[in-house]
């Protein structure tokens, strides 16, 4: 096992990490900006190490500055949590170069999935069910309609390599493809350097369902059910649960096997998660996160698993722990992901934190760096909180969250908790009847009756 692992994250993820670590008894070592050198997981780290000025790509995202840093504390693994490098193939190999272990799965599996024409193609060779499209990147604008009068419109163009929205055009006639086409290519070269696009069938109103997998090095690969998180703005989640109110059993022990015998397939080992679009009782590959996600506590609060925990031990050569016949589900559980931002208008809001009252109680957990008097830097992910409750059915979770977020205090910034509490009092959440658009739809609705 690991004597030393360093965290090349920051905030609520970063603190998340020690704590498992610290349950195993490894120690830490906490890599920072100038910006967050008062930040809480730097505090509790067992050592800290400044790796460069506020911006990220100085920082966080400072390949040789992290490896410099494992190197004179004498770490002997790096997990990445989410974001930054945690899907960067070549940090993955870098570390191993250093002779260090990188808590996370293999390079070729990373790089395979973070190509989104790649990765449709391995699945579709592994058995996961993918949505009509192009078998891989678009060439032109005339291929482009060619495929679209063949698939049916109206049909989706998205960056190959992207994510978070950027890059993403729909298109309803062949004038729109060809526009789509130039704007979408134009939008990914610039956020990502790279602008080839590939093209999907658009669905009408699909939910967002993901599938948890675990694997070793071994061979042994289980999955841990399945995370709804249709409600999304800007295709950023800002809300998840398990289990999904649009599954039964049988439709989440069948796709949960078909996961499992493709991730045995390609030998992943790690955490992962393989997320699909779900529309009239179908399941539609749409990528695969080669790491830890955002969503991890509740799957975590049914399950009683830990899942950092479990990267480290696959990480240092350990089999897991269970098999797939011994991992139950208790109950429900949510997540209101908490954002340093105005509720209405989501423009960042930094500042300092003048007052803090965490919720409490049974069943609730709260995953956050924040404390009265911390200033929040306007240079990150406007993520400053999660919110997690567990309860026996959907209901009691619902009133759980509910409470939890009423006593939850944050002040001296603006954050979303108002946008949870109303999002969470309306009848389609409440019925579990939302889907990928609901959320967008119903902020223009708050707007107009302003």
């Amino acid at each position: 096992m690991f004597e030393k692992i360093l965290i090349a994250n920051r905030g609520e993820i970063a603190l998340r990490i020690q704590r498992a670590a610290r349950e195993m008894g490894i120690q830490t070592v906490a890599v920072h900006s100038t910006a967050d050198a008062e930040a809480m997981h730097v505090r509790l780290a067992d050592e800290s190490v400044c790796i460069g000025p506020p911006s990220a790509r100085e920082s966080y995202l400072n390949k040789a500055a992290i490896i410099s840093a494992a190197t004179i504390t004498g770490a002997d693994a790096i997990h990445p949590g989410y974001g930054f490098l945690s899907e960067n193939a070549e940090f993955a190999e870098m570390v191993a170069d250093h002779n260090l272990t990188f808590i996370g799965p293999a390079p070729v599996h990373i790089r395979t999935m973070g190509d989104k024409v790649l990765a449709k193609k391995t699945a579709k060779e592994t058995g996961i069910p993918v949505v009509p499209g192009s078998d891989g990147a678009v060439a032109s604008e005339d291929e482009a309609v060619k495929i679209a009068d063949d698939i049916g419109y109206p049909v989706l163009l998205k960056a190959s390599a992207g994510g978070g929205g950027r890059g993403m055009k729909v298109a309803q006639n062949r004038e729109q493809v060809r526009e789509a086409f130039q704007v979408a290519s134009a939008e990914a070269k610039a956020a990502f350097g790279n602008g080839e696009l590939y093209m999907e069938k658009y669905l009408g109103k699909p939910r967002h369902s993901e599938i948890q997998v675990l694997g070793d090095k071994h061979g042994n690969v289980v999955h841990l059910g399945e995370r709804d998180c249709s409600l999304q703005r800007r295709h950023q989640k800002i809300f998840e649960e398990t289990p999904s109110p649009a599954l039964n059993a049988g439709q989440r022990e069948e796709i949960g096997a078909v996961v499992v015998k493709a991730m045995k397939k390609l030998g992943y080992d790690n955490a992962g998660t393989v997320e699909f679009l779900y529309e009239d009782g179908k399941f539609y590959f749409i990528e695969m996160n080669t790491r830890l996600q955002v969503e991890h506590p509740v799957t975590e609060m049914v399950t009683g698993l830990d899942l950092v925990r479990e990267q480290i031990r696959v990480a240092a050569g350990l089999e897991l722990g269970f098999t797939q016949k011994d991992i139950t589900f208790e109950g429900c559980s949510m997540e209101c992901r908490i954002n340093a931002e105005n509720p209405e208008t989501f423009a960042p809001s930094p500042g300092r934190i003048t007052g803090y009252h965490s919720p409490g109680g049974r069943r609730v957990r709260v995953d956050s760096g924040l404390f009265s008097g911390f200033k929040i830097p306007p240079h990150y992910d406007s993520l400053i909180a999660k919110l997690i409750v567990q309860g026996a059915t959907r209901e009691e979770c619902l009133m759980r969250m509910r409470r939890a977020l009423h006593e939850y205090v944050i002040d001296g910034i603006q954050t979303t908790i108002p946008l949870h509490m109303a999002v969470l009092s309306e009848p389609a959440v409440i019925n579990g009847e939302y889907d990928i658009r609901w959320l967008e739809s119903f902020i223009e609705r708050l707007k107009t009756e302003k």
